[in-house]
């Protein structure tokens, strides 16, 4: 394993995502699911991510359970700000001093542990300011709490803002071949700051494994059915990209999910993808990645087909997407 920073911490070069274990990505199994966890241990995956939000608290309860007798020699990431009801529809984002507090305290619990490696505000809530919300993550982390502090799909400006309160390690956000905004202003900032980049979606949600051909693929409750980039003619759009990447990666006789993880991974040693799964055979492809020396000519072609703004639709439905760069 190869190893990269984020503050003190040292995290494998590819962490584990572990969202898609507890919802959004149709059937879920918590045997299947902490036997991956337990397989990522013996490829000397380090790096574990997981949210309060994702499957109400069940994540976090999963993450607890399969880390329990690891906690000293792994790194986890939890992250706070939604707040949804019983049947998991969210009713706010809520970044107020109070709460997160109460939200860190409940994670805890729910993890096991008496500290969270790397602890997020998942969204910032636009009705606090960020100085506020930082302060009281800087509080947690002088309690022994929290180690490192992040921010999820923040923007530049409220990075800096957040900075001078409390140094911010890492920022979260979704990047990909498809998805490269981030480095017009968010990924500039980091790195003038020292901050490292946490890629969440560095498989296009799967769409740039080239595993999905169709739509009809997908379980029924499968959350991606309702979002814009796997929707009619964006996913025809869409399609047509993976196959040229497809072409490139049977070209270098590597999985085209490979090809795409290389690509995020030679962008820069402060990158650490957290692609997600819930299959061993599936997570053993994405951390040999770590070992694709992705010339430079590939990655010309690759910023010639695929530049920002390439894909078709946007990240989220309408309502997610007033959430993100805040």
């Amino acid at each position: 394993m190869k190893y990269r920073s984020i503050g003190s911490l040292q995290v494998s070069a590819l962490g584990l995502g572990c969202m898609g274990m507890s919802e959004y990505y149709g059937h879920q199994n918590e045997g299947e699911s902490i036997s991956t966890i337990h397989h990522a241990l013996s490829l000397e995956v380090n790096f574990f991510d997981t949210a309060d939000q994702y499957g109400l608290g069940k994540n976090e309860e999963l993450i607890g359970k399969a880390l329990k007798n690891q906690r000293s020699s792994v790194n986890i990431a939890t992250k706070f700000g939604f707040v949804r009801n019983e049947v998991g529809e969210v009713i706010e984002i809520n970044g107020r001093p109070e709460y997160v507090k109460q939200a860190c305290e409940a994670s805890l619990e729910r993890l096991q542990t008496e500290y969270i490696d790397l602890y997020y505000l998942h969204r910032v809530d636009t009705r606090v300011p960020i100085e506020e919300t930082v302060g009281a993550m800087k509080q947690l982390v002088e309690e022994g709490k929290v180690r490192h502090i992040g921010l999820s799909e923040a923007s530049d400006q409220t990075i800096q803002r957040a900075h001078k309160i409390h140094p911010i390690d890492a920022l979260q956000t979704e990047y990909s071949i498809w998805s490269r905004e981030v480095e017009e202003d968010v990924l500039p900032t980091c790195r003038k700051l020292g901050i490292s980049l946490v890629p969440y979606s560095p498989l296009g949600r799967g769409f740039l494994s080239g595993k999905i051909k169709s739509i009809g693929k997908l379980a029924e409750n499968d959350y991606r059915r309702n979002t814009p980039r796997f929707q009619r003619e964006n996913f025809n759009h869409n399609l047509s990209l993976v196959m040229k990447l497809e072409e490139m990666a049977h070209n270098m006789n590597i999985s085209t999910s490979q090809l795409a993880l290389a690509w995020v991974l030679s962008n820069g040693d402060d990158l650490i993808p957290i692609p997600g799964t819930k299959k061993k055979a599936y997570l053993e492809e994405n951390v040999a990645a770590i070992d694709v020396d992705l010339p430079l000519d590939i990655k010309a072609i690759i910023d010639e087909i695929a530049p920002i703004g390439r894909a078709a639709g946007n990240r989220y439905p309408s309502t997610s997407m007033t959430l993100i760069n805040k």
